[in-house]
C-alpha cells in the first residue's frame, strides 16, 4: 500500500479539493514545494502543491477528482 498523487498545482486550488476528498473521510497529504524550497533557501518551479492519498482509497477519490477537474 503505497500513495498515489492525484493533484499538482496551485496552493488554492489544492486546498479546495484537499477539503472536498476530506469531506468523504479520505486522508489527503499535501506536499508543498514551494513553501519546502523557500524555508530550504532556494527557489522552486513546477507544480507548487501536490495531493497524495492511499493507493486503495483512489477508487473512492477519482469521481470527486474528475467533477472538481471539469468545474476549473
Amino acid at each position: 500500500m503505497g500513495l498515489m498523487k492525484v493533484f499538482s498545482g496551485s496552493e488554492i486550488l489544492a486546498l479546495a479539493l484537499k477539503e472536498k476528498i476530506e469531506a468523504i473521510n479520505i486522508d489527503v497529504l499535501m506536499k508543498d514545494n514551494i513553501q519546502s524550497a523557500r524555508l530550504a533557501g532556494f527557489g522552486s518551479s513546477g507544480s507548487a502543491v501536490e495531493l497524495f492519498v492511499q493507493e486503495t482509497d483512489y477508487g473512492k477519490v477519482h469521481p470527486i477528482i474528475e467533477e472538481f477537474r471539469l468545474s476549473i
